[in-house]
């Protein structure tokens, strides 16, 4: 079987396991000690993963925060920041997104097979992109990525794409943040969709840490037999 990367799902929800709210605001789910710990996880990773859903309404840089983890990479022959993915079905994205404007790292872009002539016209200037195939598969991403020598990857959401890599079981481990608050709209998005994935009633998943940190809680969720105790 193809190697892939070990592979982290990082997210933050609120009680009621939404995602954001439904308005155009964004929905801010974490704090200041916990964002500083993601940074942490984020320095340690090869490549860090977003859907093409979160790239266009959050505009994030993708980036390693602190100086301190990006001059320990740097001294490591590493990018200050891991390498950028997203996946996009339609190449809908804006090429002066702060996701491929902000740092030196590489961007790549995956995309079905009909669309990447279009996905390279707009976006071959400031990523690579990637042949998907018919229909972008989660786990031949993440063979592909340990092929371009990715060893370690952290997927940022959204819930499309957390549903995807957990329905296709090709995730280690779940790192999930729960706000103490509720959101109680249905029209928000929530963590996940409907799917078979592999841990039901039946055949749950491992719960092997809860850290507090600050009013929010840290849930360590193993998915895998690969699954990494320190973190």
């Amino acid at each position: 079987m193809p190697e892939r990367p070990y592979t982290v799902l990082s997210c933050g929800m609120s009680i009621d396991g939404y995602l954001d709210s439904a308005g155009d605001e964004r929905l801010i789910l974490s704090n200041e000690a916990d964002l500083d710990r993601v940074d942490e996880v984020r320095a340690g990773c090869d490549a860090i993963l977003v859907g093409a859903t979160t790239v266009r309404k959050d505009n994030p840089r993708l980036l390693v925060r602190h100086p301190d983890r990006q001059l320990d990479r740097v001294a490591r022959g590493l990018k200050p920041t891991p390498l950028k993915v997203t996946v996009t079905c339609r190449a809908d994205l804006d090429p002066s997104a702060r996701f491929f404007t902000t740092g030196d790292a590489e961007k790549l872009v995956y995309s079905p097979s009909p669309y990447v002539a279009q996905a390279r016209s707009r976006l071959g200037a400031v990523a690579t992109v990637v042949d998907g195939g018919p229909r972008v598969s989660m786990r031949r991403l993440a063979e592909d990525l340990r092929e371009r020598g990715v060893e370690r990857l952290m997927v940022e959401g959204g819930g499309t794409i957390h549903t995807q890599f957990l329905v296709e079981d090709v995730a280690d481990e779940l790192q999930l943040v729960v706000a103490p608050f509720f959101v109680g709209d249905s029209a928000a998005r929530r963590f996940v969709d409907d799917g078979p994935f592999p841990f039901g009633p039946a055949t749950p998943a491992t719960l092997a840490d809860v850290r507090r940190i600050g009013e929010v809680v840290l849930l360590r969720y193993r998915l895998s037999d690969r699954f990494e105790e320190s973190a």
